[in-house]
């Protein structure tokens, strides 16, 4: 059976990949995965400058998933670049590096970069809910995934200074998704990632206040699976780029419900809190799957979904 799939240039083993935030830079899960059996590793957002991330309390868990409102916190590039990726290098699965920036020219900054230190694709971190842009108070105005004009420029400014495959990951915390995924692609983007967390908040009903130093955090985990799973049907209909699927996925059977409905590979994220084994689990099930409905090629059952 042929598990393997394309996103754009970047072939995966299989199609199955851990999201960005969810799985460290590998190292942390070395002693309890079997690394090299991903189809991919979607590494933390890096920045070009360390950050902090935001004040605890950043993590709170919710009835079907959790909150979270890390930041964004890494040691920057050149830390990277020096100690995490030559560990990463060793590993023998593709490595798709997320990068954050707030403007065209920091994410141009950060792909060469990157290029020239050997790494073959990235991530563009558009849509992260839990950091405010351009000094404004509010992230719902100024995330750059909600601004068409953004997206077009920093994917086309990343697209033209670079040969690397670019993977920008888009927000679902917007009224219509399918033309800002348009606008990425017409920009160059070989393939698009999403979705990201939902904006979202819990409140302490103790004390008056939010659960989270930062008020408000993403969503992710199975309470968001049946919305990501609608915004994936619909986009894989609107765009020719092939889309990375994530949002809720703990099972094998939630990875080929994505698939089915258009996903060319998915992302494993909060399952990993949860179960390290999962995205191999998932992996497997996707294996025993094909085998049952003598199914030979992974990509025949891509969008196959009967509307």
């Amino acid at each position: 059976m042929n598990l393997s799939v394309k996103l754009g240039r970047l072939k995966l083993k299989n199609p199955v990949s851990v999201a960005s935030g969810t799985f460290g830079y590998a190292e942390e899960f070395k002693d309890l995965v079997c690394l090299e059996k991903l189809g991919a590793i979607i590494t933390k957002t890096i920045t070009r400058l360390p950050k902090q991330g935001n004040p605890p309390p950043r993590l709170v868990e919710t009835a079907a998933g959790m909150l979270n409102s890390i930041g964004l916190q890494n040691e920057g590039l050149d830390n990277f670049i020096k100690v995490k990726l030559p560990l990463l290098k060793k590993i023998k699965t593709k490595i798709i590096v997320s990068i954050g920036g707030t403007d065209a020219q920091e994410f141009v900054y950060l792909a060469q970069r990157l290029e020239d230190a050997g790494v073959e694709a990235i991530e563009l971190n558009l849509s992260c809910p839990n950091i405010k842009y351009k000094g404004s108070t509010s992230i719902a105005a100024t995330m750059l995934a909600h601004n068409i004009q953004d997206i077009s420029k920093i994917v086309s400014s990343v697209c033209k200074k670079t040969k690397i495959v670019v993977i920008p990951k888009l927000s679902p915390n917007v009224t219509d998704i399918v033309h800002l995924a348009r606008a990425a692609e017409d920009a160059g983007a070989q393939a698009v990632s999403l979705v990201n967390t939902f904006l979202a908040m819990a409140i302490d009903i103790k004390n008056y206040r939010p659960k989270l130093k930062n008020v408000t955090g993403g969503l992710s985990g199975p309470a968001i699976k049946p919305i990501a799973l609608r915004i994936v049907y619909e986009l894989a209909k609107a765009v020719k780029i092939p889309v990375l699927g994530m949002g809720g996925i703990m099972s094998a059977e939630d990875a080929l419900e994505f698939m089915i409905a258009g996903a060319t590979a998915v992302g494993v994220g909060t399952a990993n809190f949860v179960n390290p084994h999962a995205a191999e689990e998932i992996i497997n099930g996707l294996g025993k799957y094909l085998k049952e409905k003598k199914i030979k090629d992974i990509n025949k059952i891509i969008g196959i979904i009967k509307t």
